[in-house]
């Protein structure tokens, strides 16, 4: 008898780590990018404001507490920037997406089922939370910034909660026309 104990639980140190287990249940957040400059020389690629660097550390203070495992941005310096203080504070890498295809990164995140954070842009981060629900999602207007989406997968349940913030730019204010 002693010596099964000892081989389950030889058995269970050597294989239970390789053993994989998918994980029931996870949390998607989606925000779009943070204000950013009006650059006439620079259109393509500007950084956030000064407002919206506030509010890129204010997205990171939301989640704080929650088990973000990955960060996913589109490859621009703004969306970039708003992913930043939360992968410094997670001590992640920011994962580079194509926001041009939705679908794809979709179904990685699906896939991978794990907590992650998704930076995007006003035409695609409701959409692509949309798709993560299985619902309908619309681009948002270029002045919004304070909304949160959260998809929740639990099994095969699919659960999409937009949160507003209450976050007040204490900073220069920007304006934003592009997505």
């Amino acid at each position: 008898m002693k010596r099964l104990l000892i081989v389950l639980i030889l058995a269970i140190f050597v294989y239970g780590p390789g053993i994989a287990q998918e994980k029931d249940s996870f949390t998607i957040y989606l925000v779009r990018h943070a204000e950013k400059v009006i650059d006439k020389e620079n259109l393509k690629d500007p950084p956030l404001t000064p407002c919206g660097a506030e509010r890129a550390e204010s997205i990171s203070r939301f989640l704080t507490d929650i088990g973000i495992e990955r960060i996913y941005s589109t490859d621009y310096t703004r969306t970039r920037e708003t992913a930043l203080p939360t992968a410094t504070l997670k001590d992640l890498e920011i994962e580079i997406y194509s926001p041009s295809d939705l679908e794809s990164i979709a179904e990685i995140l699906l896939k991978r089922g794990e907590d992650a954070l998704v930076v995007g842009h006003s035409n695609s981060t409701p959409v692509l939370a949309g798709l993560l629900a299985g619902e309908q999602g619309y681009a948002i207007p270029d002045n919004i910034y304070n909304q949160v989406y959260q998809v929740v997968i639990c099994g095969k349940e699919k659960q999409l909660n937009i949160f507003s913030t209450a976050f007040e730019c204490t900073k220069d204010k920007g304006t934003d026309r592009d997505k």
